[in-house]
């Protein structure tokens, strides 16, 4: 993929020409590299039939290079950028959606019904987007859930986030986000991109992550929230062990001890140690105990 609005200088003319440079660049950092924009699609291997969701299009720098090869939904709060995504986006304007709001609050339905009238079956079919990095975890977690249609995501993130989202069990930067993160997909690549790479240059690091789904829960009959209760009933005292841990959450210390011996899982391990697998196992046991 390519953008011509991946430079400093094209950047800078559009955020002049609509008169938003000097409103402190809508504090937004513009990606103004090219070169990151041909890995995001390398990563992202968008094909006949795709239909991208793209959150946060700012000028739409990533959107002109996407709508090449697919139709974009593309979701965003600042209504100031219309006529800006107007013209940038204007050579491919019908194969673009923009839906104008909050991403933590547009309708999984709304989503759904633009990237149907842009060709798709059912929902867009992959998350391709250099996020808000305020928001970026919640919209990475929450569209996977929310859209089953979303078959990978190719996202643009802090580097700390990209840290918590490709941890392993026993790291620091595990937790419960990565764990259940990993109930509905897996990460399969991850580049750096250096502040330098952005217009102005952030104040933290950044990192390109794929995710591609997978159902981690298929054949298990539990659902996403079954699972999401026990972790984070097991990490909302991560300094206690899973059984103080989860009884202070509500669940029976009998029905704990019980669930624990079934799978094999030490009442006094802490749940930073546990692998998505393991929860889903004692999500499983808890449920056949009464504790779902």
């Amino acid at each position: 993929m390519h953008s011509e609005l991946a430079s400093r200088s094209q950047t800078r003319a559009v955020l002049e020409r609509f008169g938003l440079y000097t409103k402190h660049r809508l504090g937004q950092n513009f990606l103004v590299e090219d070169s990151v924009i041909a890995r995001i699609g390398e990563l992202a291997q968008l094909a006949a039939g795709d239909v991208v969701l793209e959150v946060g299009p700012g000028i739409g720098t990533l959107t002109v290079a996407m709508l090449g090869a697919a139709p974009v939904v593309a979701v965003e709060a600042d209504t100031r950028l219309a006529p800006v995504l107007a013209e940038t986006c204007a050579a491919d304007s019908e194969r673009l959606e923009v839906i104008w709001g909050d991403a933590l609050k547009v309708p999984a339905d709304d989503v759904c019904a633009a990237a149907v009238r842009l060709g798709a079956d059912a929902g867009p079919t992959k998350l391709v987007s250099n996020l808000p990095y305020q928001v970026a975890a919640t919209v990475i977690l929450g569209y996977l859930e929310a859209l089953p249609t979303l078959g990978r995501a190719v996202v643009m993130v802090q580097a700390e986030v990209a840290d918590r989202i490709c941890a392993s069990p026993g790291s620091k930067a595990y937790g419960a986000y990565t764990a259940k993160l990993a109930l509905l997909g897996q990460v399969t690549g991850r580049f750096e991109v250096s502040p330098g790479c952005f217009m102005p240059a952030p104040h933290v690091d950044s990192a390109v992550v794929r995710i591609d789904r997978a159902d981690a829960l298929a054949g298990t009959g539990l659902a996403f929230d079954d699972v999401a209760r026990v972790i984070d009933a097991a990490f909302a005292q991560r300094r206690k062990t899973i059984r103080n841990s989860m009884g202070a959450s509500g669940f029976a210390k009998d029905a704990l001890d019980a669930a624990f011996a079934a799978v094999g899982i030490e009442a006094t391990c802490r749940a930073e140690t546990l692998a998505p697998a393991d929860f889903i196992r004692l999500a499983q046991a808890l449920g056949e105990a009464g504790e779902r």
